[in-house]
């Protein structure tokens, strides 16, 4: 099977290209600011040096945040848009599940929400236990911290790797659900709500 996986939630817009499970290729690059001017040239340069048609991708993989509010609408209304037209499945999941596939035990995926405040889950064994929520600081004895793991981790390569993991499973129908995971409002609807109730 042949999974095209994106995720732009986070700084770094990153995009893979698998097939059974094995990486055939994997792009990550500066994603602040112009997300989308970036995905789908970098999901073109991934299937051309590949030589791999679009028509070729079996199943779409993509991150739903939480992250960047911008980046998580482009990621999803893209990879929606190639879906439709190609009449593809979706696999959707939680940036925080993409990054904890793989980890066993237990462990908190934190990263920074901004106004020192934090995007916590957790997860057992790679399946997640506590939500996305916001937090001052984390509990958890281990903790894999965002930044860091984008150093050195691909994100969409994770999300690709669970989606086909869902998939040999039989669980994809589950993972249909594109509902951005903002966790908190974006600053205009803060305003606007304020504006309503003042």
């Amino acid at each position: 099977m042949l999974i095209l996986a994106a995720d732009t939630s986070l700084p770094i817009l990153s995009v893979a290209l698998i097939r059974d499970g094995a990486l055939i290729g994997a792009l990550a690059l500066e994603g602040r600011g112009s997300r989308n001017e970036k995905l789908l040239p970098a999901i073109d340069t991934l299937l051309t040096e590949n030589a791999i048609e679009r028509a070729a991708i079996e199943l779409f993989a993509v991150t739903r945040g939480p992250g960047s509010f911008t980046g998580v609408r482009i990621g999803l209304a893209t990879i929606q848009g190639l879906a439709m037209a190609l009449r593809r499945p979706v696999i959707a999941m939680t940036t925080h599940e993409a990054i904890a596939f793989g980890e066993a035990g237990r462990v908190a995926i934190a990263d920074d929400a901004g106004r020192n405040e934090l995007y916590v889950s957790v997860f057992e064994n790679g399946e997640e236990v506590i939500a996305p929520h916001l937090a001052s600081s984390v509990d958890e004895q281990r903790v894999i911290r965002v930044a860091d793991f984008m150093q050195e981790q691909n994100a969409a390569l994770r999300c690709a790797r669970r989606a086909f993991a869902i998939e040999q499973r039989g669980d994809g129908e589950r993972y249909r659900d594109v509902t951005p995971v903002y966790v908190r409002l974006a600053e205009a609807e803060v305003k606007l709500r304020q504006k309503q109730n003042g």
